[in-house]
């Protein structure tokens, strides 16, 4: 059954599960599209793409109902007008200054429908908590930007915000700084213990279209183990670091 987080005359937003591709494959099992289809039919509506999330991510899945909307949202994600934010568990930790960071590394296809970074991995640089190809780059600029906000011995939580919307962007972008998403099959080593996860471990957790935003919860079972759940905090997951300070303030103050 499908999960709706918004619904307008113009408009449907779901969470679309992991695992389940949004298109018709070669697997031959169920797709989305066509749950999508059944949902809509007693209205006479079709559903409309505007854009597309990985089989093995979960999230926030905006769909069309109007030739109109779907024009105008393509546009908008083509001019970057529309912000999407994402939380991964991947291996190891990026050691962000600040909690924060950023990957600018040019794109480019690899061979068996996958993508790389423009350039020799030997050539990736890293100045304090950004990571960039110290010679000329080709391939299509990408951008993402990274917040710390959680972890343990093995892994570390991530916000995550793609800047420009490339094709498989997240999942090569950490894979090549090192710090593979977990579950990911496609882009690091599965077979490793610290990466093998049930599920690839990458959320859309809210897109942000038309000046308001859209979320759809932390698969927590899925993604933080439990006894490690942040909490959601101006939207967004709260780490460790940032509750134990309200913790001590909250002592300091009485409260």
């Amino acid at each position: 059954m499908l999960a709706v987080l918004y619904r307008s005359p113009d408009l449907l937003a779901i969470d679309k599960p992991s695992g389940v591709s949004l298109l018709a494959d070669r697997s031959g099992a169920p797709c989305l599209w066509e749950e999508l289809r059944e949902y809509l039919k007693p209205e006479g509506l079709e559903p409309l793409s505007v854009h597309r999330i990985d089989k093995g991510t979960s999230g926030v899945l905006l769909v069309a109902l109007s030739r109109e909307t779907q024009s105008r949202l393509t546009q908008a994600f083509a001019r970057r007008d529309v912000r999407k934010f994402y939380v991964a568990r991947v291996v190891g930790d990026p050691h962000l200054a600040g909690r924060t960071g950023m990957i600018d590394l040019p794109l480019a296809k690899g061979r068996k429908s996958r993508y790389r970074v423009a350039g020799p991995r030997e050539r990736i640089a890293r100045e304090r908590s950004r990571w960039y190809l110290a010679s000329r780059p080709d391939g299509y600029p990408s951008v993402s930007r990274l917040r710390r906000i959680g972890g343990d011995r093995e892994h570390t939580l991530l916000a995550l915000q793609p800047i420009t919307g490339r094709t498989h962007q997240l999942r090569v972008h950490l894979a090549w700084i090192g710090h593979p998403i977990c579950g990911d099959q496609l882009y690091g080593r599965p077979d490793d213990r610290i990466q093998r996860w049930p599920r690839l471990a990458l959320h859309c957790h809210r897109v942000v279209v038309d000046g308001f935003a859209i979320t759809a919860p932390l698969p927590r079972d899925e993604l933080i183990p439990v006894g490690r759940k942040p909490r959601p905090r101006g939207g967004e997951p709260e780490g460790r670091d940032a509750r134990a300070a309200r913790e001590r303030q909250q002592r300091r103050t009485g409260q």
